[in-house]
Formats: C-alpha cells, structure tokens, sequence
C-alpha cells in the first residue's frame, strides 16, 4: 500500500529546474532574534500604574459586544457572534498579529509554527471543532461518511525517537529494552484502559462533566494527587516508561509528572488515542493529526480573516480595565500604534484573556476569578525556528519524520522538533525549518530566563541540542528565531480540576436557536456575570485547541442571546 505522501506526490505535478544540494559556498553569518512575542507589550499595565493613575481615554467607542483577547478563545467568540447574528463587536489583541499559541509566523519566507502545530482529529465530544474543520473545507461527507482532506493529514512517518545514538520508530523506547520494561508498558496500557472505565475522559473535558455536579468521584481521586504519586502507587517505575510519560507530560502541559496531576497524565490518553504497548493492535480506522507548515497559525489565520476584512479586528491593542456596571461594560485599552488610551463601551463584555490577566484588569473581580488566579499555575516555552538552507546530515536508523524527539535531551524543557517541509508534495529536498520546543515549566527561573537572557543564547541552545542527531546543524542554518512565551499555558496541577468543574455550570437559557451555519446551539458551561463571560483555555485548566475554541464559542453565543 502507499503511503499517503507517496499517494499525494504522485497526484502532484513536479515543474521547475531540480535543486541542486551539491554546490558548496561559504555559509554565510548566522542570524539570531526574537520573532512573534513582543514582551514589551505584555508589562504595559505593569508599567501604567507604575506611574500612578491610568491616562484618560483620548476617544470614546461603542459596540454591542468587546472581546478581550484575540488567541483561539477569542477569535472562537467573534465567529459564534456572528453565527448567533451580531455584528457590531470588536476584538481587541495585544499582538500584531492574533492567534495566542497558535500564532504561524515564517523565516526567510518559508511558514512555521510559532506556538502548537498540529490538530488531532476532533471526535464527537467536539462539535464545534468539527463545524469549523467542516467550514473550512477540511472535512466533509463523502458516501454516508465524514473524510478528512488528505493534504491536510500529517503525511507518514509521523514521529521517531533519537535514542541510544540512532533514530527509531514511534515515539516509545522499543529498541534493546528488556522484558521488564515491555510488561509495565502492557500494565500501563491495562491501567488507562481501567480509568477509562471508571469515568469517561473527553476533549473537550467539560463534555463529561455533571451538569450539577461536575468532575466524577473517579476523576475528583486522581485529581487530587500528581501523576508521579499515582505511577508510584501503580508500581510503574520503569526508567524508560517514567521518562516518556514524563515527556508527555511536558508536551501537553508543560510541565512533568511531578507536577501535573494523575487526572492530566491519564487523560493525555484515555481522552484522545489511548496508550498501546509495543505489539498490541491499533484500530484501522484511528484518525491522526491535521497539521500545516505553520501550525495552528493556518487555523488562527483562516479564522482572523472576516475579521481583519470587516474592521473588528484591532491589533497592537493592550486591555488595561474592563468595568462593568448597571448598564454597560467599560473597556480601556492601550493603543500602541497611536499612544493613545481608548475606551470602549458595550452592553455585554468577553473576557478571553489568560486567569492572570483577567484577575488584574477587572475591577472588583468575581470570587471565582481571583480564587481561579489564586489557584493557577503557568508554564513558561521557548519556540526556536531554525532555517536551514540545505539539507542535514542523518545518524542511522528511522527515516525523517514530521515530529522527532530526543531521548534524554540535555536541554532543559528540550522537547525536540517538528520539520516544517513535512507537508509538501514536492518530493525534491531543499531549505526548510525545523521548530525546536522547550516547556519550560519545570525549569528554575525560567521566566525571568526568557525575560534577560539573548535570542543568541536561546538560539544557540536548541543548535546543541540538535547536534547530537544532526552534526552538521550548525554549519547548515541561516536564521535562528526564538519565540518567548512567559505564561504560554495553565498547568494542570493536583485540585484545579476540581475547583475549575464547579464553575460556569450554568448554560444560556432560553430556547436553543439554529445559527446562521444550520447548527444548533447546544448548552456549554461559561464562566459569567451579568455582563461579562469568560473564554480561555485556562478555564479548562490546561491549554488545547479544543478547550479554547469551544470555550470561545460557548462565551460567544452566551453573549449573542443578549
């Protein structure tokens, strides 16, 4: 059978003039700097009232409905909005360009993700995510059954592992482990396979909550202790099952089993792809990952498009106070391109900024935000795209993957890297980018590392760390861009599942109407006041695109009802 590169590559027509790896210049200097995140920006308030009292709003504007906060959360919103048939909104984003984690950005010309890069196929917990997938053309009805656009599907090989100085299949050490590491893995596999029994796991996990209860007994147990106390209970100790479930941890959570707790590490599997040991059989008919040469950004960017062509969209804006009263919604905001305060007035007000944020901007904050602020913990990340201008040298073993890891990195936070050219259907090599991640959650001052440390030394980190399976990584990139993110993500930590599970229970009422796109709208659960609804991934506790976007379009239709 093909595979589904070779299938798509052969359905491609190749033009041009082949390109040439053999001839050898001189490499030129190589560039390092800060690409995506403007930290600047982000301490605004910080030092606003460093200096005393806020500066009066130089203009005054109105709108039926402001959205605070243009990651997938917020741009999730402005799209409900408008299916629910409000039009008079703004959204307004700190960045220049919207999308929060699922920013694409490129080096050189050529896309890569600047934050999460793939999308696992939405299952029927996720509605909305379908609708949008559907909408966006990469899903549709062929025969009586839903097919996914194959160009969109992350093409085989998937993933390998750098371990024991060669590149091996999948993502599991496999290779020269002995019989005792293979039965924790099967004990393993028998325990998600067991807590996916006890209590159902789903994505987005609000999906399987009480709707006057909340987390399930089962859930509310695991909840309540790290994953490390859980493995240990469990007597799974094994060395190389600890370090990649400790790596998946990191990869989801950004921080590791020591911190995040049993309910995460669980749900990592029991929510989407389950865990299999080595040799057990995997269904046929198991979805993959929908991914693009920029990530996510191909995402955030279809979704930021009606916006930017209608004007509701204002960018290089920072949201320094949101008052609600009797009537109407106070929002101030910073303009960086004019310099100028400017205050916004609505009936209704979504909050889609991280817990943190929102803590601080809205004045006399309900209990159940500042508890959440109280609560909370985030993870600091490192993205670094290397351009590489010709092909690198490859230590035996597995062929080039889509994602690839390194076992033991001695990076701290190093995840490994996605390779941005693994979609194309030009089969010839030639330059590309690989996108080097560091969670950074685990790492001692790490944020105050990312705030002082240079885009040279970030740059220069993830060069070594990719030494080791690429020798000649060095010699073979051009620009180095590393993207900081000082509180890219919630962790999940031991009792805010718990906590976050009893808020927002609460749905629109009224009767549930049809949108503008023929979906029915079904009750979400929105962190809300009376004129003010909540939106992040943050309210989930953890950060997917999942959670964001349906926890956006929940607070979108909460606030077109009005």
């Amino acid at each position: 059978m093909l595979q589904r590169r070779q299938w798509l590559a052969g359905a491609t027509a190749l033009a041009g003039m082949p390109w040439l790896s053999g001839c050898q210049q001189a490499a030129p200097a190589l560039e390092f700097a800060f690409a995506g995140i403007d930290m600047e920006r982000g301490h605004t308030l910080r030092d606003l009232l460093a200096r005393g009292t806020l500066p009066a709003p130089a203009v005054v504007r109105r709108a039926q409905v402001v959205i605070a906060g243009g990651g997938v959360a917020g741009l999730a919103a402005a799209r409900s909005l408008r299916l629910a048939g409000v039009q008079d909104f703004v959204l307004l984003e700190l960045e220049d360009q919207p999308g929060g984690n699922s920013r694409g950005g490129n080096v050189k010309g050529l896309p890569c993700p600047m934050g999460a890069h793939y999308l696992p196929v939405p299952g029927d917990d996720a509605p909305e995510v379908q609708d949008l997938l559907e909408e966006l053309g990469l899903r549709q009805r062929v025969a009586g059954r839903w097919q996914y656009d194959e160009r969109h599907l992350c093409h085989s090989p998937q993933e390998r592992l750098y371990f024991d100085h060669e590149w091996t299949e999948g993502l599991l050490p496999v290779h020269g482990v002995g019989e005792d590491t293979l039965a924790q893995y099967r004990r393993f596999a028998q325990a998600v396979d067991a807590a996916s029994r006890a209590a159902r796991f789903t994505m987005p996990q609000f999906a399987a909550l009480d709707a006057k209860k909340g987390l399930a007994p089962a859930h509310q147990a695991l909840d309540a202790i790290t994953f490390e106390a859980w493995l240990q209970q469990q007597g799974l100790d094994d060395t190389h099952l600890r370090w990649y479930l400790n790596y998946c941890c990191r990869d989801d959570y950004g921080a590791g089993t020591s911190r995040v707790s049993a309910w995460a590490g669980l749900h990592y599997f029991a929510s989407r792809h389950g865990f299999h040991a080595p040799g057990e059989p995997v269904a046929e008919d198991r979805e993959g990952v929908l991914t693009w040469p920029e990530g996510n950004g191909y995402l955030t960017h279809r979704l930021a498009e009606p916006l930017r062509a209608s004007g509701q969209l204002s960018t290089g804006t920072s949201v320094l106070r949101i008052a609600e009263t009797r009537r109407v919604v106070e929002v101030d905001a910073y303009n960086h391109h004019t310099g100028n305060v400017e205050r916004w007035q609505a009936p209704r007000c979504i909050v889609a900024l991280p817990v943190f944020v929102a803590a601080r901007v809205v004045q006399t904050p309900p209990a159940f935000l500042a508890e959440a602020a109280r609560r909370l913990q985030w993870a600091p990340w490192a993205v670094t795209n290397i351009h590489l201008g010709t092909p690198l040298t490859d230590r035996p073993g597995a062929a080039p993957a889509w994602d690839n890891v390194i076992y033991g990195d001695a990076n701290p936070g190093g995840l490994g890297y996605v390779d941005a050219s693994h979609q194309k259907l030009d089969p010839r090599p030639g330059p590309t980018v690989l996108t080097y991640y560091q969670a950074l959650g685990d790492v001692p001052d790490a944020r105050q590392q990312l705030a002082t440390l240079s885009a040279e030394h970030w740059g220069r980190a993830a060069l070594a760390s990719l030494a080791g399976p690429h020798p000649d990584v060095i010699q073979r990139a051009t620009r180095v861009q590393t993207t900081r993110y000082g509180h890219a993500m919630s962790i999940p930590v031991p009792g805010v599942q718990q906590f976050l599970s009893q808020i927002g229970l609460q749905s629109p009422q009224g009767k549930r109407k049809l949108l503008l796109n023929g979906e029915r709208q079904r009750a979400l659960p929105t962190p809300a006041t009376a004129r003010l609804a909540f939106a992040h991934s943050d309210w989930s506790g953890y950060s997917v695109f999942e959670e964001a976007f349906t926890r956006g379009h929940a607070a979108g239709l909460w606030q077109g009802q009005g």
